[in-house]
């Protein structure tokens, strides 16, 4: 039994053709790969919050956009040089699927992570929720700030 030629796409992309003999060998195989593909999909991922990460002298500066999202449904983890914003934007339906025209709006869970470009004074910070906008406000530690010891004598 001689060997089909691959085609050029074929040996580009690596892709094998099957047959009816493979697919109907292979067929469980396959509806396995399915399934597993399903289940990734079932399962619920945070989406993930976008935002805006600016500076001051004296200050980072990071805002994100959670309209519609109660303050008791946001949680905000911060550490010297790491921010987390979790939350959840619940859905008010008034209508089925079917009566969109369009649908862009996300509901449910999302959350970020923020690597800092340089370390904050986590007692410092201070969180501002104004008109839908959180803007956390995250004091720079002054690394070059320097004090005079007094010395104790015992």
């Amino acid at each position: 039994m001689a060997k089909e030629k691959k085609s050029f796409f074929e040996r580009l992309t690596g892709t094998v053709r099957l047959d009816e003999k493979d697919v109907a060998e292979k067929g469980s195989h396959l509806h396995e790969i399915d399934d597993a593909k399903d289940a990734w999909a079932e399962e619920e991922k945070d989406a993930e919050l976008t935002v805006d990460v600016s500076q001051t002298p004296d200050e980072i500066i990071l805002k994100a956009m959670v309209a519609g999202v109660h303050p008791d449904d946001l949680e905000v983890d911060i550490t010297r040089d790491m921010v987390t914003i979790k939350g959840h934007r619940e859905e008010e339906r008034a209508g089925k699927d079917e009566d969109f025209f369009v649908q862009e709006l996300y509901w449910g869970s999302f959350s970020r992570s923020i690597t800092l470009p340089e370390e904050i004074d986590v007692d410092g910070a201070e969180a501002i929720e104004k008109h839908g906008l959180l803007i956390l406000k995250l004091p720079r530690i002054d690394k070059g700030r320097k004090t005079k010891l007094k010395i104790k004598t015992v």
